[in-house]
């Protein structure tokens, strides 16, 4: 198994959902979070500019079954176009802690 990481606009959550439902992934966490800004915004705070290098956008994170990662990961890619970053990492143990379940029986 693997956890796919995606940092998306927030616009963007509902097509990279359909597209981890697509692949009967149902489990997800999705976290407000502030990530960089090509450009930057420009806000105004107490009479003074200032240049802002990041801006909010949503973290999705999901435990994907090791033959699905690629088709998820261009399913996702293909929902967020052209915004967005996606990123796998390993995924060495999974524990339901409630259940003391590991591995695949705990997802």
């Amino acid at each position: 198994m693997k956890t796919v990481h995606a940092m998306i606009p927030p616009h963007a959550l509902d097509a990279a959902r359909r597209a981890l439902e697509r692949h009967a992934v149902l489990g997800m966490t999705v976290s407000e979070v502030l990530g960089p800004s090509p450009n930057g915004q420009r806000t105004i705070q107490r009479g003074q500019v200032v240049q802002d290098s990041f801006t909010p956008c949503l973290r999705l994170e999901a435990i994907v079954h090791d033959e699905l990662v690629d088709r998820v990961v261009d399913e996702i890619a293909a929902a967020v176009h052209p915004e967005g970053r996606l990123w796998v990492t390993p995924l060495d143990v999974v524990l339901r802690v409630r259940t003391g379940e590991r591995g695949e029986d705990a997802v």
